[in-house]
């Protein structure tokens, strides 16, 4: 017997008959064959498009086609099908050449298996890590359904490879349009595409029976027992074993309210694989319910060892340890690598104390690191694993169990320190430093001599301090730094970097070397009778002089700012040995502030950076800054208030020191030169006061003053402030 035709193709041929012959005898006798349909269709309108070439449509066939609306008005010419179906067949024959494309760069990747679906997500082995030991398929694979896209992600932890790739004239900003729904059309897509877009991953329901678990068996408890773990926990961890892959396996079950979720399996040669698309939890979920204290470990074996220390209250990660800390952490949705800790948040949230005993080696240090991000490192504590024997440490709490015994796992869980956090400290951190400054191992606790008797119990020099020298014009400011920095080369070793925008390259070897040498550079008037230096001090000098100073210099015609000297500083320091730096002056810096930033703030902000340059490189900085125009000056020495600029010259440094040279030939020799200390921080390395240095004019070395000398310049100074002290009253 011939099938009974459908209505579909019924009501094509009523169609086709009425427009040759304007008969509608086909249509009625459907709607008497299908009743039942034509009752459903009642009050649609249901119009078949059929294009006669130069032939209208009759005014009753379009009656007859039409079901419970008013006729329509019939186009003069034939009817253009809808743009619908021509748009379908391009958007196909562009489809599977875009699909050509994406599996050819998926192979150029190395991501290549002999049947690709669609819309789905497919299972297959990571070309990078190859699965691990276990070679198990790791790497997912997701390919839209319009070619626009596909995605790769291997959830080895590992591993984490991941990419995309695009057909060629698909830009990825056109793919965002198209997975956000902005792109025109988007909204309209197939359901394909909505498949494609919002794929979403479900988890198996795991039950029992077909995992075909079975007991261990007498080898297996007793490749347990030598790991130091005891039947009664095995039992009731429920440890099982399964024939997996012709093999015996050891199977731990991931269970959530004694709920089977998840089955991780494991060889006695350590391959691991688990049951494929399971919700991922901690493993030993159900012991930390409600736990205030909670430790977590990185294998199932280690949380076994945990608990016969006498602790429950541990978990293990599902799966391995990461090779490095990740650069930026991800939101929920996107942390993949992590997604247990999120489907177990409600369990770690009533926790106030975390602690992390992840395994010793590197990869087990970044896990404790992802982990205490994700958990908040206010509440986790890290463990230290002790040694085994004389040279090699435990890596694990199972290696403590078996090594040393549960009495010894207790102790590290015990022991368990608290997570460090940036910029937050006890002072226990910092006892090996604090012993070795009271046992004076380093030799400078006490502060660097000056190399002059009269200043070093006022001043000395200590590594990682500030010292701000200021004076009037004309003091020898920059050469009483020269000096300073000789005699500490000669005689401790140091070198210095210095940044000094007022000399001249040579005009500053030459100071250097007549203080190095102690003989004139030139002769010339300056020198009087003295012999100049000769050829072979010179070259002898030439080379303390490249030994011992490093120059900071701006070349072209900018001026440096701060930030620039303090990167140029770091680099000798870590390249040269540098100890001490000279930026001198602070006015020939270029000083670039903020339109909202005064210059009180700013002079702040420099010295603060100066200050950590100089106690994070342990180097000395002397940083040279002269007084503002001083008025009804005296003649006397200056006050470091007197700093041009700000108040905070003297408030943030370490150590404060006025330079002034006597100018007044009744005072006293003009060549005696007053070093006052105006502060000092440390009580250890000096005190306020005054000292008397004279200056030899033609070496710029500097000495002890006479003691009638210096009597003879204090009595001046005070008959000068006697006149000023009138004067204000």
């Amino acid at each position: 017997m011939p099938p009974r035709p459908s209505l579909q193709s019924l009501l094509l041929m009523a169609a086709s008959t009425s427009a040759a012959a304007g008969d509608s005898g086909l249509l009625l006798a459907a709607r008497r064959r299908f009743p039942a349909a034509f009752a459903t269709a009642w009050g649609q309108r249901v119009r078949l498009l059929h294009s006669v070439s130069g032939t209208r449509l009759p005014r009753r066939a379009e009656l007859a086609c039409c079901f419970g609306t008013a006729p329509a008005a019939v186009p003069a010419g034939p009817v253009v099908p809808r743009s619908r179906i021509v748009r379908s067949v391009e958007e196909k024959r562009a489809c599977e050449a875009r699909l050509g494309q994406l599996v050819e760069k998926l192979k150029k990747e190395g991501i290549n298996m002999g049947q690709w679906r669609l819309g789905t997500f497919q299972r297959l082995l990571c070309p990078e890590c190859k699965g691990g030991s276990s070679e198990e398929q790791s790497l997912s694979v997701f390919i839209r359904n319009d070619g626009l896209n596909a995605t790769w992600t291997c959830f080895r932890a590992s591993c984490g490879w991941k990419g995309n790739a695009q057909p060629d004239g698909v830009s990825k900003m056109y793919q965002a349009k198209r997975d956000t729904g902005n792109e025109p059309g988007a909204g309209n897509g197939s359901d394909q595409e909505v498949k494609a877009n919002n794929a979403v991953k479900p988890y198996r329901k795991l039950r029992e029976q077909d995992l075909h678990l079975e007991p261990l068996c007498d080898e297996l408890v007793t490749y347990f027992s030598e790991r130091m773990i005891s039947p009664e926990t095995l039992r009731r961890t429920n440890v099982s074993q399964r024939k997996w892959h012709n093999k015996i396996v050891i199977a731990f079950t991931y269970r959530r309210d004694k709920v089977l979720v998840g089955c991780k399996y494991r060889e006695v040669s350590k391959k691991f694989s688990q049951e494929p698309n399971t919700e991922k939890i901690l493993y030993g979920l159900d012991d930390i319910k409600q736990a205030r204290d909670v430790i977590i470990v990185e294998g199932e074996i280690d949380k076994l060892s945990m608990e016969e220390a006498g602790y429950r209250n541990c978990v293990s990660v599902p799966d391995g340890a990461p090779a490095q800390v990740s650069n930026k952490l991800p939101d929920k949705d996107h942390d993949k690598k992590y997604q247990y800790l999120w489907n177990c948040k409600e369990y770690l949230d009533s926790a106030s104390r975390i602690i992390l005993a992840t395994d010793a080696d590197p990869p087990g240090q970044v896990l404790a690191e992802e982990l205490a991000r994700r958990l908040g490192k206010e509440r986790c504590w890290r463990v230290s694993w002790p040694k085994k024997n004389e040279t090699e440490f435990c890596k694990d709490a199972n290696e403590v169990l078996m090594f040393l015994g549960p009495q010894a796992l207790k102790k590290v869980i015990e022991g368990a320190e608290l997570y460090p956090i940036r910029g937050l400290f006890n002072f226990r951190d910092f006892f090996p430093e604090i012993d070795s400054y009271y046992l004076g191992i380093r030799g400078d606790e006490l502060g660097i001599p000056t190399g002059w008797k009269c200043m070093d119990d006022l001043y000395k020099v200590v590594p990682g301090e500030l010292t701000i020298v200021t004076g009037v014009p004309n003091s020898g400011k920059s050469e009483w730094i020269d000096a300073l920095l000789c005699n500490i080369n000669s005689q401790c070793g140091w070198k210095f970097a210095l940044c000094s925008m007022e000399n001249k390259v040579r005009d500053h070897a030459r100071k250097l070397l007549e203080k190095h040498i102690k003989k004139p550079f030139f002769n010339a008037r300056y020198g009087g009778s003295v012999e100049r230096m000769s050829p072979d001090e010179f070259e002898e000098g030439k080379q303390w002089l490249n030994e011992t100073f490093h120059l900071i210099r701006c070349e072209d015609d900018s001026l440096p700012s701060i930030n620039w000297v303090l990167d140029l500083a770091k680099a000798a320091v870590l390249r040269h040995g540098v100890r001490g730096l000279v930026i001198d002056p602070y006015n020939e810096l270029d000083h670039q502030r903020s339109p909202n930033q005064n210059e009180t703030e700013y002079v702040s902000q420099i010295l603060t950076k100066i200050k950590r340059f100089a106690q994070h490189h342990s180097c000395h900085v002397w940083f040279v800054a002269h007084p503002r125009q001083l008025h009804n000056w005296n003649g006397g020495p200056p006050n470091m208030y007197d700093i041009s600029g700000s108040a905070h010259f003297i408030n943030k440094c370490d150590n404060g020191i006025v330079i002034h040279r006597n100018r007044d030939p009744d005072a006293g020799p003009v060549d005696v030169v007053q070093v006052c200390m105006k502060k000092v921080r440390n009580k250890v390395i000096g005190q306020i006061g005054d000292a008397f240095l004279t200056y030899d004019r033609v070496t710029g070395v500097y000495k002890e003053a006479d003691e009638a000398i210096v009597a003879k310049v204090v009595k001046q100074q005070m008959r000068q402030k006697q006149p000023s002290q009138h004067q204000h009253r």
